[in-house]
Parts: C-alpha cells; sequence; structure tokens
C-alpha cells in the first residue's frame, strides 16, 4: 500500500487548523491578561477563572472523549471475549461529571485552589503532598501515551504513514499550541476538536452500516455469526470484574487534575456544576458511534474484504478496529474524514495531559516547595519545559504497547486505587491527617502491585476469590479487587488518622515526634474587646510558642 497522498493533505490541513486556533487563542490570551489583575499562573493555567460556560463545557467533555474513548469502545465492543457491555466509558463518565457537580466541584472551586493537589499541600504539608504527585503524573505521562497510540495507528492504517512519524508530529503539534497559550490555547482548540469529532463520527457511521460486507448488526447482536456476538455477556463469575472495571472508570476520573483544572477555570461553583452536567449528556451522545464500529466490524465477513483473513481478532489488531474498518469497509474519502475525528479526539486529551501535570508540577512543587519566590516569568518557563518534558515523556511510552486498553486503564488504576481515597478524605473528613494519608497511600500502593496485573506482566502474589485464567491465558482477578483496595485505602486513611490524633492530642507521644503538626493548637485566653487586635495576636504566638516549648 502506498502512501495516501490525498488523505495526508487532508491532515495536514487539519493540523494547521489546530494549530492556528491555538496560536490565535494565545494572543486572546496575552490580551486578557494585561486586564487581569491577579496571579500570571492563574491565567496561564486557569485562564483568569473566567472561562466561558459554553467553552467550559466543550473543552471538559472534548477532555475525556479522547483518542482512548473514541478506540477504546470500538476494541471493546469488537473483541470476540468481550463485547458492548464491557464497552463501559460513557456510562461511567455520566456518573463521574454528576458527582464532580453535585460533591467534589464546591469545596474545590470556593476555595479558589490551583490545582487538586493544593488541599493536600494545604492540610499535610509538602512532604505528602509531593508523594501523593507521583501517581498524579503517572496518570499523566500514561494519558498523553494510551491518546497518541491511538492516533499513531489509526494514521499507520489509513494513510500508510509510519507509525512513528505519526506520533511525533501529532505530539509537536499539541506540545506547541500548549506551550503558546495554556488553558486558553487548550479550551479554544477544543472547542474545534469537538465539533470535528461529532461531525466525523457520525458522518461515517451511515457508510459503515450499509456496506456489502457485513451484516444487519441486529442479526449478530445476541447471534454468532463470523463471531461471538457484539453485545457480549456478563457471566454471573465474571459480575465482580464488571462491576471493578465499572466503578474505576466512574470514580478514576474524580481524581485527575485535568477534571479540576476545568471546574477551578469557572468564574463560580454554579458554573462549575452547569458544566459538568452538560459534559455527561455530550459524553453518551459521542460515545454511539464507537459501538456501532465495533458492532459493524463483529458482523462483517472479512475474508470478503481486501483486509482478508485471519481477521483482526486472530492478528492481535484489535486495538486498531476502528482505523481498520473505516479503511476496508467506507469509500477512502470517508476514511480520511473518519481519521480527522480521532486525530481531534486525541489532540483534546492530550494537550489537557499536558497542562495538567504541568500545573501539578510548577504549582505545587516549584513555586511552594523549591522557589516559592519565583517571578511570573520564571513560573511561565517552569510550565513550558514541564509541557515538553511529559510530552517526550508520554511519547516515548507509545512504542512500548500498542494497545490503547492497556495505558488507558493502568493510568486510570492508579487515580482510583490511590488517588481517589485520599481526595475524598482530604475534602470530606476533618479527621483525616499526614499519618493516616501516608499509611493509606502505602496500603494501596502495596496492595495493588501484589494483586497483579496481566495487562503489564506483573503475577498476582495476592489472589482473591476467583483469581484464574482468562480467556487468553493470562491469570485475572474476577473478584473486584481494586474497588476493594480502594475502599481499604479509605478505611486505611480514616482508621489511623483517628488514632494517631487521639495519641499526640492526648500527649501519649512527645510532641517532639509529631512530624505532620496534627496536634490542636490551644485556644488563646479572651481578650478585652477594646484591646487591638494586632496587639493580641502577638501576643497569643508568644503564649503558643512558649507552650510548645
Amino acid at each position: 500500500m502506498a502512501l495516501n497522498v490525498p488523505g495526508v493533505v487532508i491532515m495536514a490541513v487539519f493540523y494547521l487548523l489546530i494549530l492556528g486556533t491555538g496560536i490565535w487563542a494565545s494572543m486572546r490570551s496575552r490580551k486578557a491578561e494585561k486586564r487581569f489583575s491577579g496571579d500570571g499562573m492563574e491565567m496561564t493555567l486557569l485562564a483568569g477563572r473566567n472561562i466561558h460556560l459554553l467553552v467550559g463545557i466543550f473543552t471538559l467533555t472534548a477532555t475525556w472523549v479522547g483518542g482512548g474513548f473514541i478506540l477504546g469502545i470500538a476494541e471493546a465492543t469488537y473483541n470476540p471475549t468481550l463485547g458492548a457491555v464491557w464497552a463501559l466509558m460513557p456510562v461511567p463518565y455520566v456518573l463521574t461529571f454528576f458527582l464532580g457537580g453535585f460533591f467534589f466541584a464546591r469545596p474545590m472551586r470556593e476555595n479558589n485552589y490551583l490545582t487538586m493537589m493544593d488541599p493536600f499541600q494545604k492540610k499535610y504539608g509538602n512532604a505528602m503532598a509531593t508523594a501523593l504527585i507521583f501517581p498524579a503524573f503517572v496518570a499523566d505521562v500514561l494519558w498523553v501515551a494510551r491518546t497518541l497510540v491511538s492516533l499513531g495507528g489509526t494514521l499507520a492504517v489509513i494513510l500508510d504513514l509510519p507509525y512513528a512519524y505519526s506520533i511525533i508530529i501529532s505530539a509537536v503539534v499539541a506540545v506547541i499550541y500548549t506551550l503558546l497559550g495554556g488553558l486558553y490555547s487548550v479550551a479554544y482548540t477544543d472547542v474545534i476538536q469537538l465539533i470535528l469529532i461529532f461531525i466525523s463520527l457520525w458522518l461515517c457511521v451511515p457508510f459503515l452500516l450499509t456496506n456489502p460486507h457485513s451484516l444487519d448488526i441486529s442479526q449478530t447482536a445476541y447471534n454468532a455469526t463470523f463471531q461471538a456476538p457484539w453485545v457480549g455477556t456478563v457471566e454471573l463469575d465474571e459480575a465482580g470484574k464488571w462491576f471493578d472495571d465499572f466503578m474505576l472508570l466512574a470514580l478514576g476520573g474524580l481524581a485527575y487534575q485535568a477534571f479540576y483544572q476545568r471546574i477551578l477555570s469557572a468564574s463560580s461553583y454554579t458554573q462549575a456544576q452547569v458544566t459538568c452536567f452538560a459534559s455527561s449528556g455530550f459524553c453518551l451522545v459521542l460515545g454511539i458511534p464507537s459501538i456501532l464500529v465495533g458492532a459493524v466490524a463483529a458482523s462483517t465477513d472479512w475474508n470478503s474484504t481486501a483486509y482478508g483473513l485471519p481477521t483482526p481478532y486472530e492478528r492481535d489488531q484489535v486495538g486498531s478496529i476502528l482505523p481498520i474498518a473505516l479503511q476496508f469497509l467506507t469509500p477512502p474519502y470517508v476514511a480520511v474524514i473518519g481519521i480527522g475525528a480521532v486525530a481531534a479526539a486525541v489532540m483534546s486529551s492530550m494537550d489537557s495531559a499536558l497542562l495538567s501535570s504541568a500545573s501539578l508540577f510548577s504549582s505545587n512543587i516549584y513555586k511552594n516547595i523549591l522557589r516559592k519566590q519565583a517571578s511570573d516569568w520564571e513560573m511561565q518557563w517552569v510550565i513550558r519545559i514541564s509541557v515538553i518534558v511529559v510530552g517526550v515523556a508520554g511519547t516515548a511510552l507509545t512504542f512500548l504497547d500498542s494497545s490503547v486498553l492497556v495505558f488507558w486503564l493502568v493510568g486510570v488504576d492508579m487515580s482510583y486505587t490511590i488517588m481517589f481515597p485520599q481526595l475524598v478524605c482530604v475534602l470530606f473528613f476533618k479527621v483525616s491527617n499526614g499519618y493516616g494519608s501516608s499509611v493509606g497511600f502505602i496500603m494501596g500502593m502495596v496492595m495493588r502491585i501484589l494483586s497483579g496485573e496481566p495487562l503489564i506482566g506483573i503475577p498476582a502474589v495476592i489472589k482473591f476469590p476467583g483469581c484464574r485464567l482468562n480467556a487468553e491465558g493470562k491469570m485475572t482477578q474476577y473478584f473486584p479487587f481494586r474497588t476493594t483496595i480502594m475502599l481499604t485505602s479509605l478505611a486505611s486513611i480514616l482508621l489511623f488518622s483517628w488514632i494517631t490524633s487521639i495519641i499526640f492530642n492526648k500527649g501519649l507521644i512527645s510532641d517532639k515526634w509529631d512530624v505532620f503538626k496534627i496536634k490542636r493548637k490551644q485556644k488563646p485566653e479572651a481578650t478585652d474587646k477594646n484591646s487591638d487586635p494586632n496587639e493580641t495576636s502577638e501576643v497569643s504566638k508568644q503564649l503558643l510558642s512558649t507552650t510548645s516549648c
């Protein structure tokens, strides 16, 4: 197959459109920055907390509807060992946005935090917050990797463009416009990208459903034809795993900095809520085309197509089923339009992950720990360098594995089992402290590693009930072990926080061992109402300093 020159030209035009939008948004950002009286980092990372409602809805939706979302749903639906009932992404994301809007948006937005890690740093201190930033960083890097994998595989199939070139070019474009305008560029390019995703995907659906090589998907939904029914089943002994995956996707997303970056950029808590609720509906609609693509692929006689036999599943190309279906089941010009959707989805998620990780490092590590007196100019360069480093790291990982689901699940896994219980405790439980957080972090990390992960070859040391070989011969946990680990970590944080608070507040251990400074400060004596407040404050400080000696 020769290089698809018309397709390459169309993709070049698309990339220039995205890059141009990013440059325009960066110019808009500079104008807004001149009128903005706040901190420069707040403008770069949160668009001055004044993002337009419609733009906020588009950018939040586009962040979640990425390349992994589009290709992962099609992959699960087509896979004869899974099926549509395992293509869970759209429905759990509705729960993500509703829970985020109802519970998490208020404490984050009303406290005017800059990043998701601010409450940790404020309550637990720098040491514990730095340890917790690590899994958040890893999740973002894996996010970048999975989005690039989805695009590289698509371009390689349809345009016959080398895999490495596809990934590197896409990464460079996303890094450039993210560097130029921060959240402004990311948000406004997301608007263009989401429109392209919606139009491109739905435009391809009629051609796929009417192609001559596939049977009616309603006939193959519950009947085995060329492979197992594409709807799939959840057997009783698999129900635990299905529930675990559902909760993983629903709650894991609540522990991503990219989610709170959109929440915190809203002008008010009410706007943040509306943004979440509206985005949930868009996710549902945008998940349908990918399910249909997977269903058509599962209903296709591949021997009658130019692809031939063996099938994509037998060739271990399940992760690329969407571009393969577009390439061999639709006209060439439709296939090119389809990759526009994938490219748009990749860009919309990758730029979010880049800016997310840059926010965590620049604000919570560099500014709050390493260089507290850093100027706005210096911080702008720290953000840019962070974006480049994460972009390079994520790009490098794409050459290790070609499955979108691998990066998808491993990344969100860390967010769910490690970060979600930590975030719940720091926001909603006053008793939580650094000691409990440390124990919960170690408990969650150790249990997750010992539970194994067949996707990346980690053997299971802890075997929960129902642990057995799957259809591919890999040892798999069918018990909801991730949810168990999450709950164990949550309970550990609260239990050890409560125990240590009693120990130190009752003086059972000397205060000099209280490294997280959790002991309640003694209330100062009542002062005369007419006394000078500054003088009273100074006296209180002296009393506290003497009593703590």
